[in-house]
């Protein structure tokens, strides 16, 4: 099957029920996705599939077909809520991060400029187990504001 992934199009001939994490880290070594609960609880897989954020350890490869999935190698380097992060000082262990910045920029894609409560919202089902959850609310807050 054919998918795009980061904007290249790439092809995939394994096992159509393989997760999208898995092709990802293991076929393709992009492995700022990150692998957590395995049961999309956590958050740390999300990734884009069509610029939805979704979660990349329990979606099949099959969903994925002629598709593209953006992962956070493929957000620019100087991507507002990189940069916002940056600013914010927001990872302590980092591991969660990339799962949270690709959850952020679904959000503001949909809601530019978001409040405290759609900010909680959207991000609750990304975990962060330093607590940075108020940087994490301030960083997405500047990115708002920078794409202003």
């Amino acid at each position: 099957m054919k998918v795009t992934v980061n904007g290249k199009a790439v092809e995939f001939s394994g096992d159509p029920q393989m997760p999208i994490l898995w092709f990802l880290r293991d076929e393709l070594q992009l492995t700022g996705t990150k692998f957590g609960c395995g049961r999309a609880l956590c958050g740390a897989c999300t990734v884009h599939l069509d610029g939805q954020a979704v979660r990349a350890c329990v979606i099949p490869m099959a969903a994925a077909a002629d598709k593209a999935i953006t992962t956070i190698e493929g957000l620019a380097a100087d991507h507002q809520l990189k940069q916002a992060w940056v600013a914010h000082n927001v990872p302590q262990c980092g591991y969660c991060q990339s799962g949270q910045i690709m959850q952020a920029a679904d959000l503001l894609k949909r809601t530019p400029k978001p409040s405290d409560a759609d900010i909680d919202q959207a991000m609750s089902g990304n975990i962060c187990r330093c607590g940075t959850y108020t940087r994490i609310r301030a960083a997405i807050k500047t990115a708002s504001e920078a794409s202003s």
